[in-house]
């Protein structure tokens, strides 16, 4: 009887071994937060915790949202699609007096004013668009999602696209003030104290989660931001030591913002540490398009008609995988956030991923420093004139309704000031076959 017990508490703990080869996962997930804005490229930022995050773990340089904007770069995050091709150009649009104004009639579109072609895009992600939630609830994850969701109403929230629960989520894409109260309608958080910070509030429930759970499954928990997005309300400790470093104004509001965002990182780290399981969890971080100030030394941003400029497209990436990523290094490879459902779906599993229907391609061979094949990437949106623009390698197109073509090489020129369409012209011609050919497959009509 006794070697019976030792046998069943040996496949016991077998199978617990088992279990815990399957790391934990933790993304956060900033709203345009640029890619300059942190304090290991620019001094200026107070950010030692993502500074920290970078030299434990693989930082992507050159990491890009197919849909630099608010709703699209969510989409894309969840499904691993370029959100084009499932009709989300542009963000839902949550103010109801816009929304009479743009919506198409049944309100599952919207449209845009200033769009020269007036695109239709949806105001909600579908129900069958299949969740990185989704899949990895197939490998036993136990997933919870905290924050902006902004990809549709009470009924498309986390809770029914593969979370098992979710904190601090409404329908908004942004609060109305980072201190509380936050939002004057639809509060998800109306119970937190007035003065309270908004960043804040959503770190203690992630802290919470981190510290309290205690299932046998791994889990995934999924941080996203309402930080950086405007209003640009930072918390007032950082605004008055910025002020004294010589910022003024927005400037100083937006660098608090960046702060708070950095340590309510160095607070989950700190919670995983504590909790013991540091070492098997993989800390994701990421932006979901550049930032709304300057993005120097790139050109373009968030606003002002050039979107798809390395400012508003490229953004902060860093994976801390313990085990697999080795700390410190940077790579200089072209990568898409859409490229990370494949990617955690390979972390669940610990199988190269099989997945149709999808644009996104796993990233674990960089991450283990193994080779990993030159593609096309592709972005779009549907705001202004400039909508698509396809990169290749060091070289990238931008294309315009009013038909202008601009050619960039952003290895040499990063901030995109010399336009070669006219001088690179084979360049030029191929890269223009293959945006064609790319816009006649993904691009519906409408």
């Amino acid at each position: 009887m006794k070697n019976i017990f030792l046998l069943a508490a040996l496949f016991i703990g077998i199978i617990k071994g088992i279990a815990q080869e399957q790391p934990n996962i933790v993304l956060l997930f900033v709203d345009d937060y640029g890619w300059a804005d942190v304090g290991f490229r620019n001094s200026k930022f107070h950010t030692p915790n993502i500074d920290q995050l970078k030299k434990d773990g693989f930082n992507f340089n050159r990491a890009y949202i197919a849909t630099p904007t608010c709703s699209p770069s969510r989409a894309s995050l969840l499904t691993g699609k370029e959100p084009v091709r499932f009709q989300m150009p542009r963000h839902i649009i949550d103010s109801k007096e816009k929304a009479a104004k743009n919506n198409v009639a049944g309100g599952e579109f919207n449209l845009w004013p200033t769009d020269p072609v007036q695109m239709p895009s949806r105001n909600w992600l579908p129900l069958e668009e299949v969740t990185y939630a989704e899949r990895l609830k197939e490998f036993g994850y136990y997933n919870m999602f905290i924050g902006k969701w902004h990809l549709g109403s009470e009924k498309y929230h986390p809770v029914h696209q593969g979370f098992d629960a979710q904190y601090g989520t409404g329908d908004h894409g942004h609060p109305g003030n980072y201190y509380a109260p936050f939002f004057k309608t639809g509060n998800p958080l109306a119970d937190s104290p007035e003065g309270t910070y908004l960043t804040d509030v959503l770190t203690d429930g992630a802290e919470k989660f981190i510290t309290e759970y205690n299932k046998e499954q791994p889990f995934m928990l999924s941080l996203w931001y309402y930080n950086v997005h405007g209003p640009h309300i930072g918390r007032t400790d950082w605004i008055e030591r910025y002020k004294k470093e010589g910022l003024s104004g927005k400037d100083a509001e937006y660098a608090a913002m960046v702060s708070a965002m950095d340590e309510s990182v160095g607070k989950v780290r700190k919670a995983l540490d504590e909790k013991g399981i540091a070492e098997n969890t993989v800390v994701i971080l990421l932006s979901d398009q550049g930032g709304y100030f300057s993005n120097a030394p790139l050109s373009g941003g968030k606003t002002g008609g050039n979107t798809l400029g390395e400012g508003g497209a490229r953004v902060p990436f860093i994976i801390s995988y313990p085990g697999v990523t080795m700390p410190g290094i940077s790579c200089d490879v072209p990568v898409q956030s859409l490229d990370l459902f494949p990617t955690l779906v390979e972390i669940a599993s610990g199988k190269k991923p099989k997945i149709k229907d999808i644009q996104g391609k796993s990233l674990m061979p960089l991450l283990k420093g193994k080779k990993f094949k030159e593609r096309n990437l592709f972005f779009f949106r549907s705001y202004e004139d400039q909508y698509t623009a396809i990169m290749n390698g060091d070289w990238k197109m931008v294309k315009y309704h009013s038909g202008r073509h601009d050619l960039f090489n952003t290895k040499n020129d990063r901030s995109e000031s010399k336009n070669l369409i006219d001088i690179e012209v084979d360049q030029a011609k191929k890269m223009k076959k293959r945006l064609i050919k790319w816009e006649k497959e993904a691009v519906p009509e409408f």
